[in-house]
């Protein structure tokens, strides 16, 4: 009886095992196959419209025309230059207008924040240096990043961190004597480049360009559900 019983102890257990394992298996598959489906998921998102050219769609375009649309008005302001708006242009387009706000958030929020941060670090080296001096930037632009990073991520902004580092790291090495008007006239170029982005996703959301061209035609539908249907199997 002894025996008997170990081994129907020892085959319950070999059962636990192989049944664990299994499960285990199973999760494994089923995480695979999340992964492909978010993947998936992700390629179908960016859907470039009939472009001519593999990748370049519609949120390609519209981000052109936010940048040429910037240059051009500061065309017309005398003694102006264009170069952080278009880039403040450039970062604020999105796929949609939720898309788009957050990234020019991010960047209008960054630009402050290593705006001020850079501001307050280089009258901190030029009021112990006149002249200033470069070893003590190095020190100045370790502490900056450092508490321009802590801000961004608790104000939940950390999207910022890089458009505000380059800002920052501007005012310590590239700033000439005016050194508050520069840093006040790149925030205000990087803000006037996030709401062209912004009116331009407005005045011309996907479903807007799409009729115009007639993208929306049922026959172009239906071969864009067909290769949608091709690329899920």
């Amino acid at each position: 009886m002894g025996q008997q019983e170990e081994k129907q102890q020892g085959w319950e257990e070999n059962r636990d095992l192989c049944t664990a394992e299994q499960a285990k298996s199973n999760g494994k598959t089923m995480q695979g196959q999340n992964g492909l489906q978010t993947k998936k998921e992700s390629v179908q998102e960016h859907n470039p419209v009939h472009a001519p050219i593999p990748g370049l769609g519609l949120r390609s375009m519209k981000t052109a025309l936010a940048a040429v649309l910037t240059a051009l008005l500061y065309a017309f302001l005398p003694n102006s230059n264009p170069t952080f708006a278009c880039i403040g242009a450039i970062f604020g387009m999105g796929a949609d207008m939720e898309d788009s706000r957050r990234n020019g958030g991010n960047r209008f929020f960054g630009t402050i924040i290593g705006g001020f941060i850079g501001l307050g670090l280089y009258w901190l080296e030029h009021r112990i240096f006149p002249e200033g001096n470069y070893w003590l930037r190095l020190p100045l632009v370790f502490l900056g990043i450092v508490i321009m990073i802590t801000v961004c991520v608790l104000f939940r902004w950390p999207g910022g961190v890089q458009p505000g580092g380059v800002v920052l790291c501007i005012i310590l090495f590239n700033t000439p004597a005016h050194h508050i008007d520069y840093a006040i006239n790149r925030m205000i170029d990087t803000g006037v480049g996030v709401v062209i982005s912004l009116l331009v996703n407005y005045l011309l959301p996907r479903s807007r360009v799409e009729h115009w061209f007639r993208l929306d035609h049922p026959g172009r539908q239906r071969k864009k559900s067909a290769a949608e249907e091709e690329r899920k199997h």
